[in-house]
């Protein structure tokens, strides 16, 4: 059954909510045959399939370009996209017009955008254009470097407030969902306790009404150590270097590719040929 924000509004203190990224048609598809409730085309794209350092230089094109993929696998998972570094800082009208974009040209059925409440006039002229919306509060990695780094927002009585009164502001300007990243447990379950629509954790703790991790982490395929809220389920990285290994051994020694990795001919039109050339 095909989800929408409308489903996600309904599972609110019914049902966990299970969502993970995708930037590919065969990821997407693998992920949506699982039952996956959202897959999000996140900017962190940028670090995981293009080799940036950070979300900074992915552009709009870009997130177009994958989403497109991401939607031509995914076909009941709620496809969601990230508005990527300047697409929505420029006030509300050219919000819209970028959002509308990844939903026409990229397929999107919903569109995530980082900020606090001073990003509600945005988020309201996308709900009045009835573009669906999830708002992102906490770490928001494209204000990294303002914030001084990947650092746990809303540890101090004063952070912590605001984080609180910036998800009730995009609440009140028509988010359907709102995803916490890297805040303090507390706060995140006072805030899903506080807000009618689902809370999406990333880094927030148990009580949110549904998490969110990037693939490429949860399956251990990223390199170097993964942040403190990841829980790695495979280690597939291993399994592919292993696999990468092998087949390089195999090419080598001539035991790859074997009879069975090959096409015959028949004895008759083999020898005709041989003579032939002779």
């Amino acid at each position: 059954m095909k989800i929408t924000p409308r489903t996600f509004r309904e599972a609110k203190n019914k049902r966990k909510l299970a969502l993970l990224t995708a930037y590919d048609y065969g990821l997407a598809r693998l992920i949506d045959e699982c039952g996956i409730d959202g897959i999000l085309v996140g900017d962190s794209l940028g670090m995981t399939t293009l080799g940036y350092s950070d979300t900074i230089p992915v552009t709009m094109e870009d997130m177009i370009h994958h989403c497109a993929a991401v939607s031509r696998g995914a076909k009941n998972a709620l496809i969601i996209c990230d508005m990527p570094f300047m697409s929505s800082q420029l006030g509300p009208l050219e919000t819209v017009r970028n959002a509308g974009r990844l939903l026409k040209e990229g397929g999107a059925q919903a569109v995530k955008l980082e900020g606090g409440a001073e990003f509600a006039p945005e988020i309201a002229a996308l709900t009045r254009a009835s573009i669906p919306v999830m708002a992102h509060i906490g770490l928001t990695p494209q204000s990294a470097r303002a914030m001084g780094g990947y650092k746990v927002q809303g540890k101090s009585l004063a952070e912590a407030k605001k984080v609180l009164n910036d998800a009730r502001a995009l609440e009140e300007a028509g988010a359907f969902a709102i995803l916490m990243e890297c805040v303090p447990a507390p706060l995140a379950r006072l805030i899903t306790s506080g807000v009618s629509v689902p809370t999406i954790g990333i880094g927030a703790g148990s009580h949110c009404d549904g998490q969110i991790l990037v693939w490429q982490d949860m399956l251990g395929v990223s390199p170097g150590t993964p942040p403190k809220f990841v829980r790695r389920f495979a280690e597939l990285g291993q399994t592919m270097r292993e696999a990468f290994d092998d087949y390089k051994r195999s090419v080598e020694t001539g035991e790859f590719p074997a009879p069975a990795h090959s096409y015959a001919m028949s004895d008759e039109v083999a020898d005709a040929l041989t003579t032939e050339e002779k």
